[in-house]
């Protein structure tokens, strides 16, 4: 079964006010993997694993149907909160166990996702949903992003991942997939056209204090919290300090480039 690290309600509001959607270079990648391997446009998409939606309301705007799937309530009730177009839906249920009958899936994804899941298993069960021909996309961003700033963008970064990396410390072990470029999940997959990305870079528009949320949006900070709530709070309010320390500035709100790095694989299932 799937791991559940992003149940709570608390959680799933910051996980939806602070995640990002998939970056233009990422959209780009899959869209024109999609565009090589099919010749129909797909009917019906299955993102699993949505969590609060970002990645399913992306795909909303390229396909037909979307169905978004999540093993937390919380995280769906959080997707379906937010505004979306009238071809996506949500379903509560795990990533190893969907509710869609044999070869009916034209396009199967999980964004920053996959690494949760028992991979065996949803491997089978991606096996049984995708329709011969049809294809799936499992991506996840790493954890060595950077932080640009006017010409402090190199103090700025190193400010970030100091307190980043001290967070880390308390990562589930599943974060070993992320930090191993999905070259497990890559291997895993039970079809013989397949490709593995690893070199994708994405410039996401934050703010200081969306930098901050991110932190705090990440599994291995509710732990952190769980287990000494105080000292995870100083962190993010040091983190905070230093970083408007670092560029010079006073507002939280003072716009940043965040750099992220995506691994994508991508396959597809013979006819």
């Amino acid at each position: 079964m799937a791991t559940q690290m992003f149940e709570g309600r608390g959680h799933a509001a910051v996980y939806q006010k602070y995640r990002f959607a998939p970056g233009k270079e990422l959209q780009q990648t899959i869209l024109g993997y999609l565009q090589e391997k099919r010749a129909n446009p797909a009917e019906l998409v299955v993102d699993v694993g949505c969590g609060s939606g970002q990645g399913t309301r992306f795909l909303a705007e390229h396909f037909k149907k979307v169905v978004g799937t999540d093993i937390s309530e919380a995280q769906i009730q959080e997707a379906r909160d937010e505004a979306s177009m009238p071809n996506v839906s949500y379903l509560v249920c795990p990533a190893e166990e969907l509710p869609f009958e044999d070869a009916s899936v034209d396009l199967l994804t999980s964004f920053t996702a996959a690494h949760w899941f028992d991979i065996e298993k949803f491997m089978r069960e991606a096996n049984r949903v995708v329709k011969p021909g049809g294809c799936i996309v499992l991506s996840t961003y790493t954890v060595d992003m950077s932080v640009r700033y006017g010409n402090c963008s190199e103090k700025l970064t190193k400010v970030f991942r100091e307190n980043w990396d001290l967070i880390l410390k308390y990562a589930h072990n599943r974060i070993k997939h992320v930090k191993d470029d999905y070259k497990e999940i890559f291997e895993a997959l039970p079809f013989p056209d397949k490709k593995r990305v690893t070199n994708i870079f994405d410039k996401i528009p934050m703010t200081v204090a969306d930098v901050v949320g991110y932190m705090e949006s990440a599994s291995p900070y509710q732990t952190f919290m769980k287990n000494d709530p105080e000292a995870a709070k100083s962190l993010l309010q040091e983190t905070e300090k230093r970083m408007l320390e670092t560029m010079g500035v006073s507002s939280r709100e003072t716009p940043v480039e965040f750099y992220v790095r995506h691994v994508c694989v991508l396959a597809c299932k013979g006819r």
